[in-house]
């Protein structure tokens, strides 16, 4: 027979879990064959998954984003204002040249800004271009991640490895997200889903 305290545990860890809202419990996700975790904890915030889905060229894979905000965003602009740490994670549905990843991020930025503002940043996107063209190679499954952490700034993390310095421009993560929420997105489809408007 099992033991009373035991039993209370359990009773105790049951109704624990039944009053626990449901964004406390972490889940699990797959987009792509890519697991992503419905939170994460960025500069002592938890943040939820705002959407994901995947970057194609043509017809192939690139690769699987996710964007994680402190509350939920549905247009371009409400992800720009929200409150608090924030990040973009991609993960490689194929292998590529990350210095040619490091110009088309640039080239996206640059597109989806005028050209005043971009000229700002130029030193924040030739150290990031000059970053991705260090690694050489991104392959299939490596992961970067993008983090906006307020007071600290833009950090850029590429295979679990911190790069160098924050980006310390308060408009050097809103430039980067505009590569795929801006007028003139990186994919259309990526974009609804990254505000969570396709499943």
């Amino acid at each position: 027979m099992p033991h009373p305290i035991r039993l209370l545990r359990a009773a105790a860890f049951s109704v624990g879990l039944l009053l626990t809202p449901a964004w406390v419990l972490s889940a699990t996700i797959e987009v792509a064959g890519v697991k992503l975790e419905d939170r994460a904890v960025v500069g002592g915030s938890t943040l939820q998954l705002n959407g994901a889905g995947v970057r194609y060229k043509a017809v192939f894979k690139v690769y699987t984003a996710g964007l994680y905000l402190s509350e939920k965003a549905t247009t371009p602009a409400a992800v720009m204002s929200a409150p608090g740490p924030k990040r973009m994670t991609i993960t490689m549905l194929r292998d590529i040249d990350s210095a040619e990843l490091g110009k088309l991020f640039s080239r996206g930025m640059e597109d989806n800004m005028d050209r005043k503002a971009f000229s700002r940043l130029i030193p924040g996107v030739l150290r990031m271009s000059q970053v991705f063209s260090d690694h050489k190679r991104l392959l299939t499954g490596e992961t970067f991640v993008i983090d906006w952490i307020p007071g600290t700034g833009t950090v850029l993390t590429i295979k679990g490895k911190v790069e160098g310095d924050p980006f310390v421009e308060p408009e050097f993560f809103n430039a980067l997200m505009r590569i795929w929420l801006g007028n003139k997105p990186a994919d259309w489809q990526l974009k609804d889903a990254l505000l969570g408007k396709t499943s």
